[in-house]
C-alpha cells in the first residue's frame, strides 16, 4: 500500500487548466545544447533543468537523438563544483570526481532518430551549483549540429539488451476493436456508475449499511483468477465478463444515461515492492505472464462488441511507479524489492503494456495511479515521479495519448481538504507537514496534473481522487483553527486527518467515509470516486496463511512502532483485521460512524 518516503469551483467542469498562479514552478537552470553522436550521422539536443534547495537538487534531462538510431547511449559531462549524484532514474550513473556518466537503463538503450529519453537524478552540493556547459554523447563532444563522423576508439560499453518481444499471446486483444467511442472529455459527466452487486450485498448486510449500499465502487482484478471469478475475495464468483454483463443490465435499466464501469488493474510482477500486505502472485521477473495471462485476456474481454456502449474506466497499477523514485537506492526508505523492480524495468514496461493494450479499446479510459500528497508531495519526489510515469507511458508501444488521466489517494486516507491549515514557511516546519509542499489531496492533485502536462501528457488529462475513506468525521474532527503559538500544537489541533503520521496506510483507526462519488467537483478533477470499496481490509493485523500471495506487513499490526517510511510512529491500524481485500466488518462500521459529510 501507499508509503510515505520522508526527505529528512464549483461542480461544473473546468478541465482546461488551472490558473497561472497555480502552476508548479520547477526551478531554474535550464540549458539547451547540442552534441554529436558516434555514428554515421550524429547529433543530439540536451535540456537540463534543475530544482534546487540549500544543500541538494533534482535534475531532469531530455536527451534527443538527432542522428542515426542508437542501440545504447552514454551521456557524459563535468561539473565545476562539488556536486555529487546520490540517485538516478531512467539511467545508470557513475561519477569519478567531477565527471558524471549516465548510461541507458536495460530497457531504454534504443534511441531512434529524433527520439528522446528522460533521465534524471538527485544530487547534493554546497556553495554554488553551476550547470554543466558541455555534454558528450557516446564519447563525441558537442558541436551544435548534425554531422558525419568516424566512430571514436572508445564508445559506450554495451548494456543489457532491451526486453525481448513477448511470446505470442494466448488471448490476443482484438485487432480491430469494435466501435465504442469516440471518448468523451470526462466519462463521468452525465453518466451513472456501476454498482458492484457483491460489495453492495456485503454493505447491505451490515447494520445501517443500506444507506450506502447503492454507491459505486471499483472492481479489483488483483490476481489472474479474479478475471474468471474463481472465488476471488474481491470479486467472488463473478469474473470480469460477469461484471460487465451486469453493467450492461444496469445500463439498460438507466435509460438514455451512459454507464461507467470502474476496474482496477493490479497484478504487476513484484507488486507493491515496499509493502508485504499487498504483494501479488507474480514474481519480479514474470513480465511475460503479466502480458499474456493477465493483460491480454482483460483486453480481449473489455474489447467485446457487447460492451462497446459502456464507459470503462481502468485504474492502472496502484502503488507501483512512485516506488521507483522513493523507495530505492540510498534512501532510508529503500527496500531491496524496489531496487530489483527499478533495475529490471518491469514496472515501467508492465504499465506501458497495460495502457497500450487497453488504450486500443476505444471505450476504455486509462487512469494511472499517481500516489498521494503524503508520498510524493516533496520537491525531490514530485518531479521525478512525473518523469517515471512519463517513461512508462512511452514504453511497450504506449504513448501519452493512451492515458486519459490519473488517480490519487487510491485506497488511502489523505484528507481531501484541510480547511484550517495554510501551508506556508511556518507550518511546513511542523512535524505533521514535515516540509511537504502539500497538506491535502485536492491541492496536490491539481498541482500534479499541471506537472504531468509539463512531462508530456495532453493538457486535456483529468484527475480522479479516491474519497472512499478520507472523511475523518466523528467527535474528534476539529471545527476551527487552533490558536496555539507552538507550530506543532497548532497544526495538530487544526488538522482533519487524525493519523499518527501520513505514511500510515493500513486500516486506519478513526477514519470515515469521504465525499460521495461526484462528477466534475473541482477544476481539473474528473470525479471523486470510491475505488477502494469501504469495508475491504488493507491487510491482516497478524500473519494469516493464504494462497493469494499476500504477506503480513507490520504496518497493519496495531502494536507496531513504525519504520523510516512512517518516521517511526505507531501504525494506527485497527486490530483483528483479515487479509487484504477480505471483508472487515469492524472497519466498515467505523467508516460509517465517522463519515464526513455525515450519513
Amino acid at each position: 500500500m501507499n508509503l510515505n518516503p520522508l526527505r529528512g469551483a464549483g461542480r461544473s467542469r473546468m478541465r482546461r487548466g488551472l490558473s497561472a498562479a497555480a502552476a508548479v514552478v520547477l526551478g531554474s537552470g535550464v540549458l539547451v545544447v547540442a552534441a554529436t553522436q558516434a555514428s554515421a550521422a550524429a547529433g543530439c539536443r540536451v535540456n537540463y533543468s534543475v530544482n534546487q534547495w540549500n544543500t541538494g537538487f533534482t535534475a531532469n534531462l531530455t536527451v534527443t537523438n538527432l542522428g542515426d538510431p542508437l542501440s545504447s547511449w552514454a551521456l557524459e559531462w563535468d561539473y565545476s563544483g562539488n556536486q555529487q549524484i546520490t540517485q538516478a532514474w531512467n539511467s545508470e550513473f557513475t561519477q569519478s570526481g567531477n565527471r558524471v556518466t549516465l548510461r541507458n537503463a536495460p530497457w531504454n538503450g534504443s534511441l531512434g532518430t529524433n527520439a528522446s529519453v528522460n533521465p534524471g537524478f538527485n544530487a547534493s552540493y554546497s556553495g554554488t551549483n553551476t550547470a554543466p556547459t558541455v555534454f558528450r554523447l557516446n564519447g563525441v563532444a558537442c558541436t551544435g549540429q548534425v554531422v558525419g563522423t568516424t566512430p571514436p576508439a572508445t564508445t559506450a560499453p554495451p548494456t543489457t539488451a532491451p526486453p525481448t518481444t513477448a511470446p505470442p499471446t494466448t488471448a490476443p486483444p482484438p485487432t480491430s476493436p469494435p466501435p465504442g467511442g469516440p471518448r468523451v472529455d470526462n466519462p463521468y459527466v452525465g453518466a451513472d456508475v456501476y454498482v458492484n452487486p457483491i460489495w453492495s450485498a456485503n454493505a447491505a448486510a451490515e447494520p445501517g449499511g443500506s444507506r450506502i449500499a447503492d454507491e459505486p465502487t471499483g472492481v479489483w482484478l488483483d490476481r489472474t483468477s479474479a478475471i474468471y471469478g474463481n472465488n476471488s475475495p474481491t470479486t467472488g464468483d463473478m469474473g470480469l465478463a460477469d461484471h460487465l454483463d451486469e453493467a450492461v443490465r444496469q445500463d439498460a435499466a438507466n435509460g438514455s444515461r451512459p454507464l461507467v464501469f470502474q476496474v482496477v488493474i493490479y497484478n504487476l510482477p513484484g507488486r507493491d515492492c515496499a509493502a508485504l500486505a499487498s504483494n501479488g502472485e507474480l514474481g519480479p521477473t514474470e513480465i511475460g505472464a503479466y502480458r499474456t495471462e493477465y493483460i491480454d485476456p482483460i483486453a480481449e474481454i473489455v474489447g467485446r462488441a457487447e460492451y462497446r456502449n459502456l464507459r470503462i474506466v481502468a485504474v492502472i497499477e496502484i502503488d507501483s511507479l512512485p516506488n521507483l523514485v522513493t523507495n530505492v537506492g540510498s534512501r532510508a526508505t529503500a527496500t531491496p524489492e524496489c531496487d530489483v523492480m527499478l533495475a529490471n524495468g518491469n514496472y515501467v514496461t508492465g504499465v506501458g503494456y497495460a495502457i497500450s493494450q487497453l488504450g486500443d479499446v476505444p471505450n476504455v479510459y486509462n487512469y494511472i495511479d499517481a500516489g498521494h500528497h503524503g508520498w510524493i508531495g516533496w520537491e525531490d519526489n514530485f518531479g521525478p515521479t512525473a518523469q517515471i510515469i512519463a517513461q512508462a507511458a512511452n514504453a511497450s508501444g504506449a504513448s501519452p495519448s493512451d492515458v486519459h488521466g490519473f488517480i490519487t489517494n487510491t485506497a488511502n486516507y489523505s484528507a481531501l481538504r484541510e480547511p484550517y491549515i495554510t501551508v506556508d514557511s511556518n507550518t511546513r516546519q511542523s512535524s505533521w507537514i514535515d516540509w511537504n509542499n502539500y497538506n491535502d489531496e485536492l491541492t496536490f492533485a491539481q498541482a500534479f496534473r499541471q506537472r504531468l502536462v509539463q512531462a508530456g501528457f495532453p493538457s486535456s488529462i483529468g484527475m480522479l481522487i479516491d474519497t472512499s475513506r478520507n472523511g475523518w468525521g466523528g467527535p474528534d474532527r476539529p471545527t476551527g483553527p487552533s490558536n496555539a503559538t507552538d507550530v506543532d500544537t497548532r497544526v495538530d489541533e487544526s488538522r482533519i486527518d487524525r493519523r499518527f503520521q501520513k505514511g500510515n496506510w493500513c486500516n486506519q483507526s478513526g477514519a470515515g467515509l469521504g465525499e460521495r462519488p461526484t462528477a466534475a467537483p473541482a477544476s481539473g478533477i474528473d470525479a471523486y470516486v470510491w475505488i477502494k470499496p469501504p469495508g475491504e481490509s488493507d491487510g491482516s493485523s497478524s500473519e494469516i496463511p493464504n494462497d493469494e500471495g499476500k504477506g503480513f506487513d507490520r504496518m497493519c499490526d496495531p502494536t507496531y512502532t513504525g519504520n523510516p517510511r512512517n518516521n517511526n510512529n505507531m501504525s494506527g491500524a485497527l486490530p483483528n483485521a483479515p487479509v487484504s481485500g477480505h471483508w472487515f466488518s469492524a472497519q466498515f462500521q467505523e467508516l460509517m460512524a465517522n463519515a464526513y459529510p455525515p450519513l
